[in-house]
């Protein structure tokens, strides 16, 4: 059966047409008559069925279905392009790993030490980009993602990479004047600063008060007010300015803290029940360069849980289903005296 694919050339021409809202004006980019680019959208509008512009004397505009059309028109031929100028760039060697990754985290745990997976593959190209949320591998071209939350993605092969611990930060600004262990001995204090948020963790704090100071301090306060941040770049960058104090992953915030431009009033910190994850297509488990990649950020996590605080170096078991009321905290099995939190959001 023939498919259903209009010609390049049908294309291009129809692209620059809706892009200048002029054929003569494409004509012009492309090197053409003007009615070799009418001839050319003519045929596209026989093959699908429906006119793509209205046509009024010397004037063109895109019809509705027109408009629709060209942006995915652009999307694939900006795709294809990109992909030819690949291929003509590495000639057969080395390979492109597209992979979505989760803004904050990437910025401060993966690019850091890329360097060294790019250094052993000088001919792999890694290209990043930002997705919050799990999508269908098969609408798009990514190869792999970083994901946050629960071990569960349709489709997709789950890897474990590690947990987080979220814990209060603030400027040491916001302290000043308070004698040492103010908070620290009585947490509920904390409440006196201002409550900075990630907008989708909204009882991130009201779990955090339940834990340190006891179920009925944390309903019968209002945890939700404050300044809401999308991002945790954001949030963190909010507490360093002396906004009010944070709860974030203490990951993301370690140079901070080792510069002294952030401090953590109170300990222990709160380990959540959902973690980070390396997902992947089934359809690509046996990709030798995603194995190569998956290789890598699997010894780059083992050491860095063999490292932090409190974090066991082996992987666990694959997770079990099981029905966890939401924002319910546990204690932390490897660390006694701690807890463990709940928590779904872009990082």
């Amino acid at each position: 059966m023939r498919r259903m694919i209009p010609s390049t050339l049908s294309l291009i021409a129809f692209e620059a047409a809706a892009r200048h809202q002029s054929f003569s004006r494409a004509a012009e980019e492309l090197c053409h008559t003007q009615s070799a680019i009418g001839r050319q959208i003519g045929a596209l509008e026989a093959m699908v069925g429906l006119k793509l512009f209205h046509r009024a004397k010397r004037r063109v505009t895109l019809t509705e279905a027109g408009h629709a059309y060209w942006q995915q028109v652009r999307a694939y031929l900006g795709n294809l392009e990109a992909d030819t100028l690949d291929l003509i760039a590495r000639q057969g060697k080395g390979g492109k790993i597209e992979l979505a990754v989760l803004p904050t985290f990437a910025t401060q745990w993966l690019i850091p030490r890329l360097a060294s997976f790019t250094g052993a593959h000088p001919d792999v190209v890694i290209n990043l980009a930002t997705r919050t949320r799990p999508f269908l591998f098969e609408d798009t071209g990514f190869d792999a993602a970083i994901h946050f939350g629960d071990p569960v993605w349709p489709g997709a092969r789950v890897e474990y990479l590690f947990g987080e611990e979220v814990v209060p930060v603030c400027s040491p600004a916001l302290l000043a004047g308070r004698p040492a262990g103010y908070f620290a001995r009585h947490p509920a204090r904390l409440a006196e600063l201002a409550l900075l948020h990630q907008s989708t963790r909204l009882d991130a704090w009201r779990d955090w008060f339940r834990v340190h100071t006891g179920a009925l301090e944390a309903e019968t306060r209002n945890m939700r007010t404050g300044h809401q941040f999308e991002l945790f770049s954001m949030l963190v960058q909010a507490a360093i300015c002396g906004m009010g104090v944070a709860l974030v992953p203490r990951f993301l915030v370690q140079d901070a803290l080792d510069q002294g431009r952030l401090l953590v009033p109170v300990e222990p910190g709160l380990r959540g029940t959902k973690a980070y994850y390396l997902v992947f297509p089934e359809n690509r488990a046996d990709a030798p360069l995603l194995l190569a990649f998956r290789d890598w950020l699997q010894r780059e996590t083992l050491a860095y849980r063999a490292q932090a605080d409190g974090w066991p170096a082996q992987t666990p078991a694959p997770a079990k289903r099981r029905t966890r009321r939401a924002g319910s905290v546990t204690p932390a099995a490897a660390a006694p005296g701690r807890a463990r939190r709940s928590t779904s959001s872009p990082a």
